[in-house]
């Protein structure tokens, strides 16, 4: 299916950063699309179910419109009800469940001048573009530990919620937000919980009001904590860790690897985006309007971070929608 309409931005993710950019877009009469290949601010759809965010609901507005939430942080439901309410009241052009496959450069030249222009491929069709908006997170490509038995189906990279766990021997592995929310959810309801640490401690970014719990949990061997350890293996039945002591092996029923997320860089690269040459893997970018190595495509949103995912997040990205769509607008009109 072809979409034979000449769109001047086409917002790739349909997370609040995307959703930011067609309020803007709608805002400033563009003709826009948001393409999201799976359902609404999919990437918060699948947090925990009892997560709640480290930032107050104001600053996770879009669009000028308040987020009202029962307490100072707002939980998972609250933002979906939020965001949910704020793209259908604004009735923003959306189309879910619809994956882009690639960005294809279709720019011609036509009595001399440069038409820049993008074909847009997605699962269900085809899409002409002056402009395209990459705001595709980063949650759906975990970081792989690459180790015997990660791909057995007792291994999460995603955990939901605790009830599951209850009465299991559950291995953690990590020591930030998700992994110490995944430990003591898991405790609570009667799992016997171990976490594998590769530093000397519970990481300094975790929640202040949950930091404290985790480590008294485990001070008081509720929870046990290898440090400066390492999985080595996973079985059906037991893991390896190595740990400053040796080789120690644990029965275990469950694993959950919160070993965090990294952004799709193969469809970056594929689109022409340039990233560094480090294990950052930084995506090129002007910071003044977000604007890629490739002209006409900008990158918004936590996507801008490479590997350094924890540096852009909702609170912080908003501005991109507006430094994005005011660059849209003005090259537009001249």
């Amino acid at each position: 299916m072809a979409d034979n309409q000449l769109y001047d931005v086409v917002i790739i993710g349909g997370g609040p950063i995307g959703l930011a950019c067609g309020l803007h877009a709608k805002q400033k009469g563009l003709r826009y699309v948001i393409l999201e290949k799976g359902c609404l601010v999919n990437s918060i759809y699948n947090y925990p179910a009892n997560m709640t965010f480290f930032s107050t609901s104001d600053r996770l507005e879009i669009g000028g419109v308040p987020f009202v939430s029962n307490n100072a942080k707002p939980t998972r439901a609250e933002a979906l009800e939020y965001y949910r309410r704020v793209a259908m009241s604004n009735q923003l052009h959306i189309r879910l469940f619809e994956k882009v496959d690639a960005i294809e450069d279709h720019t011609q030249s036509i009595d001399g001048l440069e038409n820049r222009q993008y074909i847009v491929r997605t699962s269900k069709g085809t899409y002409l573009t002056s402009n395209v908006v990459i705001a595709i997170g980063f949650y759906d490509t975990p970081n792989l530990m690459h180790i015997p038995g990660e791909d057995l189906p007792k291994v999460t990279h995603y955990y939901s919620e605790p009830h599951f766990y209850a009465g299991m021997k559950v291995l953690v592995v990590g020591a930030n937000n998700s992994s110490v929310d995944a430990a003591l959810e898991t405790y609570r309801k009667g799992a016997e919980v171990t976490m594998v640490i590769r530093d000397g401690e519970i990481g300094r970014r975790v929640k202040y009001w949950v930091k404290p719990d985790i480590e008294n949990r485990i001070a008081e061997g509720s929870i046990k904590a290898y440090f400066h350890s390492n999985l080595m293996e996973i079985r059906e039945t037991e893991v390896d860790i190595q740990t400053p002591d040796g080789l120690v092996t644990i029965p275990n029923d469950f694993v959950v690897a919160a070993t965090g997320y990294q952004p799709n860089f193969d469809f970056l690269t594929g689109s022409g985006i340039t990233l560094s040459d480090d294990e950052k893997r930084y995506p090129s970018y002007d910071p003044e309007n977000q604007e890629s190595n490739k002209p006409g495509v900008y990158l918004a949103g936590v996507v801008c971070g490479g590997m350094d995912t924890h540096v852009w997040f909702i609170e912080n990205s908003r501005i991109h929608a507006e430094k994005i769509i005011e660059k849209i607008s003005a090259d537009r009109q001249s």
